[in-house]
């Protein structure tokens, strides 16, 4: 554990707090993850992004055993037994793809794997049990066509999003239902349906049917990491009703103080529209990793403060890319140095200011330009120095993950093996004195963006 201390907005509190965990030995962060029944957009990739640097942040400063993080999978959801219905795919085929699609493009943006990645259907049981003692305790009713969560029950629900009982009406985002005895009532477990697929629905005391899904993230992160976590996040767009309702049933079944903070990070704009499915304004995640490196759009993400709008546009992508360009370069001009100590703690002071990650980004160029500066002069000792600096923030970043010649040389295989070839066939070629040939080569290289770079023992390469 460091002496570094950090502040983080609290949602809760609508302030900036230093954050003081319950128990420094396990540190505990709940993310709220996918519903994986489709391919997911770079909007719902900035929680990913934001919370893992958020995790870095932690392992860095309690140390990585002491951290558990757990980052849920919503597999059964009213889209997901849609999306059944409409396809004729089983409901966990259709989970397992997409679930496994997210991963993978998560990891390709540096994401770590969350410490526990537990599954909604996995769990069923503790939802079961959360619902039992809700009902015993006088907070839930059993109706016609559910269990219903008595909003009036709680004297002060409500508090994360200052939304009043009264403020809340009929609505896109609370159900219509002649079955509840008030609008803001929610459903901790829904009947079954005719038609509805067989793999969405369990036996439960009250009746055959499925889990209504804020009661998934109340049971998963109970299981997990306790009744009380440190560290609840997720978008901004969860804060109600996911998360308002995700501590009326914790709070109320359990009676203790569901999280000590609450993070969450703002929406990604198209045009000045919020990204969404709805809308039909959406990038998706694994077509944008077609054309630009993950890094790349981990640091778009980064770049503004995670609780602010960011709006995505191709031109942030082209701005990420001639930054990392310029930081690798530096990076690469220091990268045979001894191994030495990170000294400098710029980075991990803009992170510990509640994230603050376009601070952190622009300690990143500067510690390129001390590495510039230091290879201009020749001076090893601090050359070495500036390695171990770039290194130490790239890791709380997710960043410079890379080598400096594989990112210049690009990422794709294939075409680094091909380019590889023409590389050492000019070299050859330049042996047997065939400088036409040479020259081909190296004109053919260079309109493709790659610069030869000769020495007495080859040639190597880098795009520019």
């Amino acid at each position: 554990m460091t002496d570094q201390s950090i502040e983080l907005y609290d949602t809760a509190k609508r302030a900036k707090r230093v954050f003081v965990p319950g128990d420094p030995g396990r540190v505990t962060l709940y993310v709220c993850g996918p519903t994986v029944y489709n391919y997911a957009h770079i909007g719902n990739a900035r929680p990913p992004v934001v919370f893992d640097t958020l995790f870095r942040l932690l392992r860095h400063t309690y140390g990585a055993r002491s951290v558990v993080y757990a980052r849920n999978i919503t597999d059964i959801e009213d889209k997901i037994i849609a999306k059944s219905l409409e396809t004729g795919e089983g409901i966990s085929d259709i989970t397992a793809k997409y679930a496994r699609i997210y991963n993978a493009d998560t990891g390709a943006l540096n994401v770590i794997p969350p410490t526990i990645e537990p599954w909604a259907t996995a769990h069923v049981g503790e939802m079961i049990e959360i619902i039992g003692a809700l009902i015993g305790k006088g907070h839930a009713y059993v109706g016609d066509t559910g269990v219903w969560f008595e909003v009036s029950t709680m004297p002060d629900y409500g508090k994360l999003s200052g939304r009043k009982i009264e403020d809340n009406e009929a609505g896109a985002r609370v159900d219509v239902d002649p079955d509840k005895r008030a609008p803001a009532d929610f459903a901790l477990w829904k009947f079954a349906k005719p038609g509805e697929p067989e793999d969405a629905i369990w036996d439960s005391p009250w009746g055959r049917g499925r889990p209504g899904w804020h009661i998934e993230c109340s049971a998963m992160a109970a299981k997990h990491l306790g009744r009380t976590i440190d560290i609840h996040a997720g978008g901004i767009d969860l804060q109600f009703p996911h998360h308002e309702n995700e501590i009326a049933q914790s709070e109320c079944a359990h009676g203790e103080i569901f999280a000590r903070y609450w993070m969450h990070n703002g929406f990604l704009d198209m045009g000045g529209e919020k990204m969404s499915k709805s809308l039909g304004n959406v990038v998706l995640v694994h077509q944008l990793l077609e054309q630009w490196p993950g890094e790349v759009i981990r640091f778009a993400l980064l770049s503004g403060h995670y609780r602010a709008p960011l709006d995505w546009t191709p031109k942030l992508l082209e701005q990420a890319k001639t930054t990392l360009d310029r930081i690798y370069g530096a990076l690469r001009r220091v990268w045979e140095s001894d191994e030495v100590e990170a000294s400098d703690s710029g980075v991990l002071e803009a992170l510990g200011d509640d994230l603050n990650t376009p601070e952190a980004l622009a300690e990143l160029s500067r510690l390129a330009s001390e590495a510039n500066m230091a290879a201009d002069q020749h001076d090893t000792r601090t050359m070495a120095h500036a390695k171990a600096n770039l290194l130490a923030a790239g890791e709380l970043l997710g960043l410079l993950q890379s080598t400096p010649a594989a990112w210049e040389k690009g990422t794709d295989e294939g075409e680094t093996a091909r380019i590889d070839a023409l590389v050492q066939a000019r070299f050859e070629a330049r042996k047997a004195k065939n400088w036409a040939e040479a020259d081909r080569i190296r004109d053919e290289l260079t309109a493709e963006g790659v610069e030869i770079m000769d020495g007495p023992d080859g040639s190597t390469w880098r795009r520019v």
